[in-house]
């Protein structure tokens, strides 16, 4: 019997410990493994067009390994607070020693068993509400990994066309480099026949000089735009990486009124802040949760003996003395000096709070929408503007290095001719990289992924 006794006791902690191995197991669910980045050194080679390079960023920064990490121990919480409607189950082993007999025999040794099971009967709505503000606090992380990725998107469509630009930037450079290496042979020529002043040699060799200077300067900043998508990309700084594409103008055809009804439906911005309003509404329900009584059903076992064997002795039998109680109890706090009701309506005061800055992102998320469409009008015009602006100043160029060839045209004229033309063709560079920066804009203001920046649907 004694043997039987202790088996029970050792039956109720395994139970215990077999409920926490439950758990684990849980936690240990292979999906929690697909949150994970792959790691840093996949697949790298190939040529890297603009939607390779969102796809990998999304798949392999750490700042969306950090919010993955941070969803999944949202997810544990909503599993925690479902845990707390189950019962409790608690065992307990103690040995206690009396300075004098507390028994009739004068027994002194006293050990103690216990088994314990408690389930919440009644909360007042704090477990529920608290269950469901963890499901909300879930969704808001949910929505917070969609505003990381839509930021992470428009960083990397932005350094991308910011190095398409820088691209461009030093092909026009070597064509003015060149151009003014054929003008400065040109007037040598010139000037070795008597023809022209040394002077204007002079003069030549200045601006061919402050070309290749910006030359230099636009080669170091394709550089620093590769090592930048590198770092985005999660690649190492060092490794040579094929990207390749183009500034291209690709008609954007929604409307306003479409780009707002978007906009209102996806951003996860307004998602977050409306899951912040039904927070703070949990907020207030578990803060009046104290207003109402606690009611709790409990299962006790108890098997207590004069030995570590739990043997009796004294008033006890030889096997010990055991017993059991079931009961269901109700506790209340009557009055806490006003602390509960002022403590639910601060809360409430927080749902008003949080239902005023709701709107105010709404607002904001209609201004941003109409800003990015503005510019990618804006951008559109430019555009328009600098492809004509490029062909006059081309043909203008030729014209002046025909008439300085006959002799009917100055250096000056040439030079200018020149300078106009690299100027115009970085403005047409600038406004194609901001039109495609408009375009990107004016997705994430949507709350919407497009990695290519295909056509609008």
């Amino acid at each position: 019997m004694i043997r039987n006794r202790v088996s029970l006791f050792v039956l109720a902690v395994v139970a215990v410990l077999a409920f926490a191995s439950l758990s684990f197991a849980q936690d240990a669910d292979p999906s929690i493994a697909k949150t994970a980045a792959p790691a840093a050194a996949a697949e790298t080679s190939g040529p890297f067009d603009l939607e390779r390079c969102v796809q990998r960023a999304l798949d392999l920064n750490p700042s969306m390994t950090a919010i993955r990490a941070q969803l999944q121990g949202t997810k544990f919480g909503t599993r925690s607070a479902l845990g707390d409607f189950g019962p409790a189950l608690g065992a307990s082993y103690g040995y206690t020693h009396y300075d004098r007999g507390y028994t009739s025999s004068g027994q002194q040794s006293d050990w103690v068993a216990k088994v314990n099971i408690k389930q919440p009967v009644f909360k007042g709505f704090n477990l529920l509400a608290t269950w469901q503000k963890a499901q909300l606090t879930e969704e808001s992380t949910m929505a917070s990994l969609t505003k990381v990725e839509l930021a992470l998107v428009e960083n990397v469509q932005t350094t991308f066309l910011d190095l398409l630009k820088a691209r461009m930037d030093v092909k026009s450079a070597e064509d003015s480099v060149a151009r003014l290496e054929s003008q400065l042979k040109v007037i040598s020529a010139f000037y070795d026949v008597g023809l022209r002043p040394k002077a204007e040699v002079l003069d030549a060799e200045v601006d061919l000089a402050t070309s290749k200077q910006g030359l230099l300067t636009a080669k170091n900043n394709v550089a620093t735009q590769e090592a930048q998508l590198n770092t985005l990309l999660n690649i190492p700084i060092e490794m040579d990486v094929e990207y390749v594409g183009e500034l291209q103008y690709v008609p954007f055809n929604l409307t306003l009124r479409e780009c707002l009804t978007r906009a209102y439906d996806h951003r996860p911005d307004l998602l977050i802040g409306e899951k912040s309003v039904e927070i703070s509404q949990k907020d207030v329900t578990i803060a009046e949760s104290s207003f109402y009584p606690s009611v709790d059903a409990r299962w006790d076992y108890v098997n207590r003996g004069d030995d570590a064997g739990l043997n009796g002795g004294g008033d006890y039998t030889h096997e010990g003395f055991e017993y059991w109680t079931a009961g269901i109890e109700a506790s209340m706090s009557i009055f806490e000096w006003g602390s509960d009701y002022y403590n639910a309506k601060q809360f409430d005061q927080t749902v008003k709070q949080l239902t005023a800055e709701l709107e105010n992102t709404r607002l904001n998320a209609g201004f941003e929408v109409k800003r990015a469409l503005l510019s990618i009008q804006e951008a559109a015009d430019r555009i328009s503007v600098a492809k004509k602006s490029v062909i006059a100043a081309e043909e203008a160029y030729r014209m002046a290095v025909a008439r300085y060839q006959a002799q009917v045209g100055t250096n000056t004229d040439v030079l200018n001719a020149q300078e106009r033309l690299t100027a115009s063709e970085a403005q047409l560079s600038q406004a194609l990289a901001d039109y495609g920066t408009a375009v990107s804009a004016l997705y994430v203001a949507m709350g919407e992924k497009n990695l290519g920046l295909v056509d609008a649907k």
